[in-house]
């Protein structure tokens, strides 16, 4: 008895063979392919709406020890809002129509089309979404690796493209709402409510018998597996796992840091565990010791480690894994996808053979570079990921279009199913492949995140040029200018007496807060201007408290000069003969690389020979509805030397046609390019 309640007994794993699915069966595809070429044009998929935003309810958490901070807020129910289809990607043309994988899809919500999803916005809007359209206890495996509260800089590095070397360059800056999950240097208080949260609404997600491994490191490990323990439970611990990566530099004044750790825990009593992918060969050291092989095929020999008689059995397929790996960071990775805290596919891959099935739905809600959908795709799993930066869901996107691609051309060209060996870069044997559980996917924006560097731009210009002095601890207020509160309105919208009622109560729950405030807007509701002016009405006279101040940005005599922004541009040309349509990009030019290079270099007019060296890759739909984007044509080169073609023949339907051209630069600005050829 504990606490009056009998003990359970321990929990059990449920042991899967590899491949088995759970029953579910991996057979090949028989869909027609076309390439990187779709022959026809995808069919257009159901947009998922909702005619106003949903509230979840979300269980609350019981587990123990529970941590108690600044601002604890339990999450028993929270907003759903609905998503924006903005881009397919499927290639076959094929998306619905794979009757011989129909019993995979079975349990998939129908909302949604039978394919990889990928979702652009705040993590929190977009799992409560998921809650809200049937993915509730439908994941079977989730992989996540927040921020870590390291004060490390997320921004993606990135270079142009050039044949003889490349010229680096500073990658995108992030938004307000964007330095929340990416420039990982809040107040505990902050970070802990942002996980918990978080948490909580995965715990939701995931099925009964489904795992979850949350990355970390020494900063944060403490608190995190005391929130796991509150959300999950104690019990619910299945490993502590210490991923060891031998390179670096090394310090004279501490012990060398070089691991991170992983917190394994499960849904339920029960859990999806393939022991047999666990099993690491023998050596041959260890091979040399055995002395004898027993009718059931284990080896074993006679003399135990404390030197008495007696059989010591180990299995023949190898030495069960240990909850401490070794395998180093992978350079090239980091360097082609530009991601400093990007994370190896062996390490993806191990996590994923253990704890899931073929078929089953992967999660990671941190994408980032887009590792744990790149591994779930060549595995055979349904998966599902998103993140806040518009960056990330472009470089997710160009990734798994390759390796889909890659597998398309497996097929065309009548060759063997490639061993996973040469598809990730693992250790240990070589193991096949299984057929692809989807060989599509869509994208989707939650909550109109479509975050692009404009704003990114007018961000950085308005703390410089104003001279807010940033604040980073501060879950409200941006920064401080002078004697002064600032709080920047996000620059999607002007400022509306909503926002001024959520300044409003904000100032409630600080009453001691005397100071005036500043708003920086691009832009004011004419409401919003008469609230301002009855609010400091109230606030006259040298004791007056929270006086508001505006600065609008595009007419402030001061300050509105610098905010200004010379978007890309584009020269395109669209031929069309019959069905054949010929599309030439003949120039592009992008100010904002034009001027990180003059910022770096000092030089006044840097000069970039080819235009190409500036695009990172091309996307074409020759009949787009000005809603969603189908990717019939994907111009995206391997490595940072090649360059994209620059022209393309297509296919088009007959008849009156828009062709949509879409050009994404090296900062990820993309430009939209639409012509109806005659």
């Amino acid at each position: 008895m504990r606490n009056g309640r009998t003990r359970k007994p321990p929990p059990k794993a449920v042991s899967r063979k590899r491949g088995s699915g759970d029953g579910k069966t991996a057979r090949r595809a028989k869909a027609p392919v076309a390439g990187r070429r779709a022959r026809k044009a995808a069919p257009r998929v159901r947009q998922v709406t909702a005619p106003k935003p949903a509230e979840v309810k979300v269980t609350p958490a019981k587990g123990r020890p529970m941590l108690v901070w600044v601002g604890k807020r339990p999450l028993s129910r929270v907003t759903a809002f609905p998503s924006q289809h903005i881009e397919t990607f499927d290639p076959t043309g094929a998306f619905g129509r794979r009757p011989e994988r129909a019993d995979l899809w079975k349990d998939w919500p129908a909302g949604y089309p039978k394919g990889g999803l990928l979702f652009h916005g705040d993590n929190k809007e977009v799992l409560a979404h998921l809650l809200a359209n049937g993915f509730r206890g439908k994941v079977n495996l989730i992989y996540i690796d927040p921020p870590f509260d390291s004060g490390a800089d997320y921004v993606r590095k990135v270079s142009l493209r050039s044949p003889k070397g490349t010229a680096k360059i500073e990658g995108e800056t992030y938004t307000l709402g964007e330095q929340i999950q990416y420039e990982d240097i809040w107040a505990n208080d902050n970070y802990l409510q942002f996980m918990y949260e978080r948490l909580l609404i995965l715990r939701e997600l995931l099925a009964e018998d489904g795992s979850i491994y949350l990355h970390c490191d020494y900063r944060k490990v403490h608190l995190l597996r005391c929130l796991m323990d509150e959300v999950f439970g104690p019990e619910r611990l299945q490993n502590e796992i210490v991923w060891f990566y031998p390179r670096g530099g090394d310090s004279e004044r501490q012990f060398n840091r070089k691991h991170d750790t992983i917190l394994f825990y499960s849904k339920g009593e029960a859990w999806t565990f393939n022991y047999l992918d666990t099993l690491i060969p023998y050596t041959a050291e260890q091979l040399a010791r055995f002395d004898q092989e027993d009718e059931k095929g284990r080896y074993y020999w006679n003399v135990n480690p404390r030197g008495e008689r007696g059989k010591t059995y180990l299995r023949k397929e190898g030495i069960g894994e240990y909850d401490v790996w070794t395998m180093g960071i992978n350079a090239a990775q980091v360097q082609q996808y530009g991601y400093p805290t990007l994370k190896p596919q062996a390490l993806l891959e191990r996590i994923v053979r253990a704890s899931s099935s073929i078929g089953d739905v992967i999660l990671d809600s941190f994408i980032g570079s887009g590792t744990t959908a790149a591994v779930a795709q060549k595995l055979g799993r349904r998966w599902i990921g998103c993140d806040i930066n518009k960056g990330a869901i472009q470089t997710t996107s160009k990734r798994l279009q390759t390796i889909i691609f890659e597998k398309i051309a497996q097929r065309e060209k009548g060759r063997k199913v490639g061993v996973q060996r040469k598809l990730l870069d693992t250790e240990g044997d070589e193991k096949e492949a299984p057929e692809p559980a989807q060989l599509a996917f869509t994208v989707w924006r939650i909550n109109d995140y479509d975050l692009e560097i404009q704003h990114n731009e007018a961000v950085n210009l308005a703390c410089e040029h104003i001279g807010i002095e940033r604040t980073r601890t501060d879950r409200f207020f941006d920064g401080v200018l002078g004697k002064s509160l600032v709080k920047i309105v996000p620059f999607n919208h002007p400022l509306s007496p909503l926002d001024l009622e959520e300044l409003s109560k904000e100032l409630e729950a600080r009453p001691d807060e005397d100071r005036s405030i500043t708003l920086v807007c691009l832009g004011m509701e004419l409401a919003a201007r008469k609230w301002i002016e009855d609010w400091n009405r109230l606030r006259r006279g040298s004791e007056a408290v929270n006086r508001i101040a505006i600065i609008e940005l595009r007419t402030d005599p001061k300050y509105g000069r610098f905010i200004r922004h010379e978007g890309a541009r584009a020269k395109v040309r669209i031929e069309r003969k019959g069905d054949r349509v010929r599309v030439i990009i003949d120039d592009f030019i992008s100010p904002s690389i034009i001027e990180r290079l003059r910022e770096q270099t000092g030089i006044l007019s840097p000069k970039i020979d080819d235009w190409r060296a500036m695009v990172d890759c091309v996307m074409i739909d020759p009949a787009y509805d000005g809603k969603v984007f189908n990717v019939a044509v994907s111009d995206v080169p391997e490595k940072k030397t090649d360059l994209v073609k620059g022209v393309y023949e297509l296919t088009a339907a007959s008849g009156p046609t828009t062709v949509a051209v879409k050009i994404i630069n090296m900062l990820g600005e993309e430009v939209l390019v639409l012509e109806e050829p005659a």
